[in-house]
């Protein structure tokens, strides 16, 4: 960890313009003012109302780490140079550069600052509610005092969390820091902990008694769009963002299997029971730029690697594809009994089976194009398949559900403590529940953590193999897992497959693991800006 003095940018604080003579002394209100907006009950919880929108949007922006941590993760392939995508395909990838001018500068800055930003806002909005108690006054009840802060711990535990998730440091800001005081980097797992203590508050307000009171929850519909959570149902999503930040943090296979897996099963298994959908609909700011809009443009934009993905396969094609050396690898047919994937034999067949270019049927998360729109070219990158989860949404001109979080990561993460706490049997059940509901076979009862859950070639996932990892086998019962939540968190969230993959040690070799903090915020600090040089060794499947 790097240690440096930061100069933290919250809200603007607005000025008043003078004027001199006869004309009248006029206060420019085009300008954000905090003290206004956070004086009144109605000025405070407008400013809680606008974290939920803003939290979304950031995550979904085109130019963001996190598109960038899709193609590093194997999650996506683009050949535009767009966003920073087709850089990040390069390989070998070696380190993370962060010079002036870098071809990536607007992406590596976008959600540093933004999710620093929010955290400003978030805790600005506590401490207001706090001051606002303290002269006597409330929003309307104490009930409503509590839910508003609840959300507004939920939304900073978020922004602490996933700036943590990408940056190798960043400022910790929380209510107790005033308003005018720039805090100091801190490393990216003290970070981490600080936005677990951030959902801690966010639970502990929403399951008090004073939050039950009248005026309380649900939520306002457009708080999270479309979704007026009872007071339930928030604080399992809360617990299930703990879990998901508690497990998305480590840099490291050893730091992932250290981690508080009992805390993590508790949240997880306490967490939402169904997937977590706001409603987006850019009319009232609700968008997902990427995941359910641009990469419906053309292939360019967007195209399925085979590298995760291509464990599907049963015909033996992926084992095909594997043995090809990586830059000489072409397009495959793949064929499953996952139905999450086109059905039928022939690249034909399975084009049928999509509605349109864009939407599949209910249950499908991906179309077959048959190569008709896939750029030419050979390489490891090239598919005939695109993900299109979202396709209704977007023929809706993007106005739809977007999975935020899929309840499936939620129950692999229980599965994924289980399986570390060598409670092999009680990890089967959640991993087959999931795999029944998309047409793949039960692991039988009584399977071991190293035994293959079936038989080849009919056996899904199908795992690379060493030492030439050129074949693949069955996979065991944590393999199964890491399929069913890759395929579920697919397009879903904040970085999951990059924060997954990286706990795991499943990164393509060279990978950058973290980003550095932006050379434009070291610059606003003055002090040197430098590149990121952590990335991944060879992993579990021999990737490189």
């Amino acid at each position: 960890m790097r240690k440096h003095a930061v100069l933290f940018s919250g809200f603007l604080a607005a000025g008043l313009i003078g004027c001199s003579g006869d004309l009248l002394e006029v206060e420019n209100f085009n300008n954000p003012d905090v003290a206004r907006a956070l004086s009144t009950p109605d000025g405070i919880e407008g400013v809680v109302a606008g974290l939920g929108v803003q939290l979304n949007d950031m995550q979904r922006l085109n130019e963001s780490v996190n598109n960038q941590a899709k193609i590093y993760a194997g999650e996506n392939f683009a050949t535009v140079n767009n966003f920073g995508m087709a850089p990040r395909t390069a390989l070998p990838r070696g380190i993370l550069i962060n010079e002036l001018g870098n071809d990536v500068q607007v992406g590596n800055l976008n959600n540093f600052s933004q999710f620093q930003r929010q955290a400003r806002s978030a805790s600005n909005a506590i401490r207001a509610i706090d001051a606002l108690v303290e002269r006597g006054s409330t929003l309307g009840t104490p009930a409503r005092n509590a839910r508003a802060k609840a959300f507004s711990f939920m939304i900073l535990g978020q922004a602490l969390g996933y700036v943590a998730f990408g940056y190798d440091s960043a400022a910790i800001v929380t209510p107790a820091v005033p308003s005018d005081e720039v805090p100091g980097l801190s490393s990216a797992a003290d970070v981490g902990q600080a936005a677990i203590a951030m959902l801690d508050s966010a639970v502990a307000l929403a399951g008090s008694d004073v939050a039950a009171g009248s005026g309380g929850f649900p939520l306002p519909a457009n708080w999270i769009n479309g979704l007026p959570l009872t007071r339930d149902q928030f604080i399992r999503l809360a617990r299930s963002y703990r879990a998901r930040i508690r497990a998305g943090m480590p840099r490291t296979p050893a730091e992932r299997a250290a981690l508080d897996w009992q805390a993590i099963i508790s949240d997880a298994t306490n967490g939402i029971t169904a997937d977590h959908e706001p409603q987006m609909d850019p009319s009232v700011g609700w968008r997902a730029q990427y995941d359910a809009q641009q990469m419906y443009v053309a292939p360019s934009w967007h195209q399925l690697p085979m590298w995760y993905y291509g464990m599907a396969d049963t015909s033996g094609a992926y084992d095909a594809w594997l043995a090809t050396t990586r830059d000489a690898r072409v397009p495959f047919t793949l064929r499953t009994p996952d139905t999450r994937w086109p059905a039928g034999e022939t690249n034909v067949e399975q084009l049928a089976d999509a509605i349109s270019q864009i939407e599949v049927p209910a249950g499908r998360y991906i179309r077959n194009s048959n190569g008709q729109d896939v750029p030419p070219g050979a390489g490891w990158g090239f598919s005939v398949y695109q993900h299109r989860r979202y396709g209704r949404t977007r023929a809706n001109q993007n106005v739809g559900p977007y999975t935020d979080m899929s309840a499936t990561e939620m129950t692999m993460l229980a599965a994924e403590g289980y399986l570390r706490g060598g409670q092999v049997a009680q990890a089967i059940p959640l991993i087959n529940a999931s795999r029944e509901r998309h047409g793949l076979p039960p692991i039988p009862a009584g399977t071991s953590a190293t035994e293959p859950i079936g038989t080849m070639p009919n056996c899904v996932p199908r795992v690379p193999q060493p030492p030439n990892f050129t074949s693949t086998a069955c996979g065991t019962v944590f393999e199964a897992m890491k399929y069913e939540k890759r395929m579920e968190t697919a397009f879903t969230g904040y970085m999951i497959w990059f924060t997954d993959n990286r706990g795991w040690g499943d990164m393509v070799a060279t990978t950058p693991l973290e980003w550095p903090v932006p050379y434009q915020e070291m610059q606003a600090r003055r002090q040197s800006f430098y590149n990121g040089t952590n990335v991944a060794p060879v992993g579990t499947y021999g990737f490189q």
